[in-house]
């Protein structure tokens, strides 16, 4: 506070060390809490200058939990599919892109009093922050919905653990999410990157049926439907800075469909 340029310069050299205190002083996280600075959407910028502080000072009204998203890029964090409610509600995401932000947020848990939440883990509630109207408009639409979202089920059935209408979603066709307990995608790419083992996890499928992709799979039937339904889980799986096992498929059935479009 006393000095930010000199923080900064500080933080910029041992920033990622500093990231590491609240596993290593678990007694003392709450003071190290306070030193640690990341970049997030108030800003877009990469530049790591937002205390927890900061963040909970701007907070909105309702807010009760400090969200971040862990990505293995600014720009994959910054453009993440997760994040479009949260931009369209004006709420602030840490955005978290250094390898060991994801053992720091299996570390320092909470805050101040305010816990620190995944967006890309767990069924979205965003509490107050949701409006009756909202809550009302999600529930009709996943009721409309519960035809497709079980036909897409049975067609990815190998690939995902679950199906469902989105929440996250405004501007997208479908994201991927884990269960909160479950160890986030980005985390598990990390581990086989250095050649450790991790737990293969069937991510949940979620799907905007407001889309036109998606209003389009709905219309879909028998191979078309499963092609379409196989795409838009790839693209999901490639937003999310996933890789894919068969990307050669991938660009033949996508070649194939723009194809068909053009005619």
């Amino acid at each position: 506070k006393n000095d930010t340029e000199k923080y900064a310069e500080f933080w910029g050299q041992f920033g990622r060390v500093m990231k590491e205190g609240p596993g290593e002083d678990f007694a003392n996280k709450e003071q190290i809490g306070k030193l640690l600075r990341f970049a997030s959407t108030h800003t877009d910028t990469e530049e790591q200058n937002v205390s927890l502080a900061d963040y909970i000072g701007r907070m909105k009204e309702g807010q009760e939990a400090i969200y971040f998203i862990t990505a293995d890029s600014f720009a994959a964090a910054k453009n993440s599919p997760h994040l479009e409610i949260f931009r369209k509600k004006g709420i602030e995401v840490l955005l978290l892109t250094d390898r060991v932000d994801e053992w720091l947020s299996s570390s320092l848990t909470e805050f101040d009093g305010k816990p620190l939440k995944s967006v890309t883990k767990g069924e979205l509630d965003l509490g107050e922050l949701d409006n009756e109207e909202d809550k009302k408009e999600q529930e009709k639409v996943a009721e409309e919905s519960k035809e497709l979202v079980e036909r897409v089920k049975t067609s990815l059935a190998e690939k995902v653990k679950e199906v469902r209408v989105t929440t996250r979603l405004t501007n997208s066709p479908a994201c991927l999410v884990t269960e909160e307990n479950e160890m986030s995608a980005n985390l598990e790419r990390i581990l086989k990157q250095v050649g450790q083992d991790a737990p293969e996890i069937k991510p949940i499928l979620e799907l905007n049926p407001e889309h036109p992709l998606v209003k389009k799979l709905d219309g879909e039937k028998d191979e078309r439907f499963e092609d379409l339904a196989s795409i838009i889980f790839d693209q999901a799986l490639l937003a999310e800075g996933g890789q894919l096992e068969d990307p050669a498929t991938f660009v033949s059935k996508l070649n194939a469909m723009l194809l068909e479009m053009s005619k």
